[in-house]
């Protein structure tokens, strides 16, 4: 992909939208894109988290202990659990069309986020709203 091509990609996943050019062209640097088939599972439950995943464009299907809990589109992320808190994937995530996908292994994104506040933010403030969806019987 030519490097305009990957920067307006970019510029289409919500997470990197509010980036001036400078950040995403550092952002460019840290991600990969990968285009994965329907049916290609991205995460297992229980597995070592190593990447985070933003949709361009397909659609994701997130189970966790064997039932669906969200499908996940262009614009959404997933991955960043694991790699925050260094724990084992909290659900299986599966493409469920095909699907084109920037991905960051765990240094880039741990880079990503020391290196832009904003950007740490949203993935925090989106960590929290799973974790109120996964339990809402907890007090928060």
């Amino acid at each position: 992909m030519h490097r305009d091509q990957k920067l307006e990609m970019l510029r289409r996943v919500p997470l990197f939208a509010g980036c001036p050019n400078r950040d995403l062209h550092e952002i460019e640097s840290l991600a990969d894109e990968v285009e994965v088939p329907a049916g290609k599972v991205l995460m297992r439950q229980g597995d070592t988290a190593q990447e985070f995943f933003a949709i361009v464009e397909g659609h994701l299907q997130v189970d966790r202990d064997g039932k669906s809990v969200a499908r996940l589109g262009p614009g959404d992320f997933v991955g960043e659990i694991g790699l925050v808190d260094g724990g084992p994937r909290t659900a299986t995530v599966t493409a469920d069309s095909p699907a084109r996908l920037l991905v960051m292994g765990r240094r880039e994104f741990h880079s990503l986020l020391d290196g832009h506040p904003g950007i740490r933010l949203e993935v925090l403030e989106a960590l929290a709203r799973r974790i109120r969806g996964l339990d809402g019987q907890a007090v928060h």
